[in-house]
């Protein structure tokens, strides 16, 4: 019987007889000639060559690399006596398959995306668009068809509209024979290393496609959830929580128009916006009235500078909390969320996010002036 892919029936938009060719390699690497049956599992495979480039002759007609494969293939054929007619293998060995290992076996890497959520609360969205929100109450983090984060967050002093994370409910979907549905929870000063019904993983007890991995008891956890190449770290630094989950891109994006309210996906509500394009303000009173005798402007740049020596949106985002709230604790949630943003975010140039205004140092106007000025003498 023929084996067919989704997207075979489509046309192909440009040549891909490397991909043929590629396919046939991983296809014949598995046989060997001292084997029984060996001269039909490798004419089942050259069919499949043969098919593969027959799907692309039209847009790899001028191609001298699939003529040389089109001959090629043919005079394997006459080597082994193949058929031209009769069953082919199926495009992918079945060998390189595990439904519950994401991406292996994919013919290309998955693309990943990260989200965090730390201090009065600081988003990092999918996007890497950084936002600083008050969301006070129950608010989705994540919700499509194979995840839900869900965060709560209170208040966190008097007079000022920021708040921060007291609890985190995680819901990993059941997924075909990897996992059935399991649901994690943390509240303040109850960071479990196991889901609600007990166990610390999901799937059968060889799989274990699903764990959760204790890092500081009670302070510190890590899910890996295998069959969907996804990992989640949630914290507990000093009153409150901090979350980040590095997630493949069409899963992360795998959901109906009516589960539109995702933070990490669309951010937060503009009226639930603290920074104004991505700048923080420093509170006023009362609240800065409140945290002065812990902190003012100074000691607050002094004391994150000490742990962040990047001036980026981390170091904003703890002086902003230290001068809010007056908790140290919140150097240290700045701190962790770079540091899990190392560990997680796929692609390092991204790491460091700036607020406007506030990256690379502009020339001043006047230097500006002086060059235009130099500029027209040359011309």
């Amino acid at each position: 019987t023929l084996s067919f892919r989704v997207g075979d029936c489509q046309p192909p938009t440009h040549c891909r007889i490397q991909k043929c060719t590629t396919d046939f390699v991983a296809l014949t690497s598995q046989l060997s000639p001292a084997l029984d049956g060996f001269d039909a599992e490798f004419c089942k495979a050259l069919r499949a060559y043969a098919a593969c480039t027959y799907r692309n002759s039209k847009v790899c007609r001028g191609n001298l690399v699939y003529h040389s494969a089109v001959l090629g293939i043919s005079d394997l054929m006459s080597q082994r006596n193949c058929s031209k007619d009769g069953p082919t293998s199926a495009t992918h060995p079945a060998a390189t398959q595990e439904p519950c290992h994401y991406g292996v076996g994919a013919a290309e890497p998955p693309a990943y995306l990260f989200c965090g959520l730390f201090g009065d609360p600081h988003l990092r969205t999918f996007g890497d668009h950084f936002q600083t929100c008050k969301v006070e109450g129950a608010w989705p983090l994540i919700d499509n068809n194979y995840l839900s984060v869900q965060v709560t967050n209170v208040p966190v002093v008097p007079g000022s509209s920021a708040t921060a994370t007291n609890k985190i409910t995680i819901i990993f979907k059941s997924y075909q024979d990897c996992t059935e549905q399991k649901v994690y929870q943390a509240v303040t000063d109850d960071l479990p290393a196991a889901f609600v019904d007990g166990t610390t993983s999901g799937g059968d007890g060889s799989t274990k496609s699903l764990r959760i991995v204790e890092k500081a008891s009670g302070k510190s956890v890590e899910m890996h959830a295998r069959y969907m190449g996804t990992t989640v770290f949630v914290r507990q630094l000093g009153r409150y929580l901090t979350l980040a989950i590095r997630m493949p891109r069409e899963l992360a994006m795998a959901f109906e128009e009516s589960q539109d309210l995702q933070l990490c996906v669309n951010g937060c509500p503009s009226g639930e916006r603290i920074d104004a394009g991505g700048r923080l303000p420093l509170p006023g009173p009362p609240a800065a009235a409140r945290a002065r005798a812990a902190y003012t402007l100074e000691s607050a740049t002094a004391a994150c500078h000490d742990k962040m020596r990047v001036k980026d949106i981390y170091f904003h985002s703890c002086v902003f909390d230290l001068l809010t709230t007056g908790d140290a604790n919140f150097t240290a949630a700045a701190q962790s969320a770079l540091r899990d943003v190392q560990a997680l975010h796929p692609r390092r140039e991204r790491w460091h996010i700036f607020p406007s205004g506030a990256g690379a140092p502009r020339p001043p106007r006047a230097a500006l002036a002086l060059a235009a000025l130099l500029l027209r003498a040359l011309l």
